[in-house]
């Protein structure tokens, strides 16, 4: 039980540090506040919210994985969890710290493609991981298609 336990909060702190890199930068001020905003971007406060829920999933997503019944694509799955996890810490240096919101598109389109093979393989293992994974791909297709909103409009 204790190593379950131990799992779990590995794998918790591994979206923590994906989330961290949210923390250099403030959306709230400078850049991002200047720029022109598409009508549907939700207010900054929504985002805090809604990403620890969506990283409590993640982190449920990966541990249920580890403690599936052997499977082939057992090392598959967690193999684009961890892409997916990059990628996601990636972006946010890219989109608010390079304010490069073209590369920062490419960068998310790459995140919900891992994520989709993530919940395809995490399916093959565990359907209650890759179900619960469907928030996060709503949630990054939203931020996707906001992504490329703020690049249009501040060309």
């Amino acid at each position: 039980m204790k190593t379950k336990i131990i799992t779990f909060i590995l794998f918790y702190l591994c979206t923590v540090v994906a989330s961290s890199s949210s923390l250099v930068w403030d959306i709230g001020t400078g850049w991002y506040s200047e720029i022109i905003r598409p009508s549907f971007a939700p207010p900054n406060w929504v985002f805090g919210p809604v990403w620890t829920i969506l990283y409590i999933l993640i982190a449920i997503s990966a541990y249920k994985i580890i403690y599936a019944a052997k499977n082939e694509y057992k090392a598959i799955a967690m193999a684009f969890w961890s892409l997916q996890m990059c990628l996601n810490t990636i972006w946010t240096p890219i989109f608010f710290g390079a304010n490069n919101l073209e590369v920062a598109f490419y960068y998310i389109v790459a995140l919900w493609t891992s994520i989709v093979g993530t919940i395809i393989t995490a399916w093959k293992v565990d359907r209650t991981s890759s179900v619960i994974l469907m928030p996060y791909l709503g949630w990054v297709s939203f931020a996707s298609v906001l992504n490329y909103a703020f690049w249009q409009l501040n060309i």
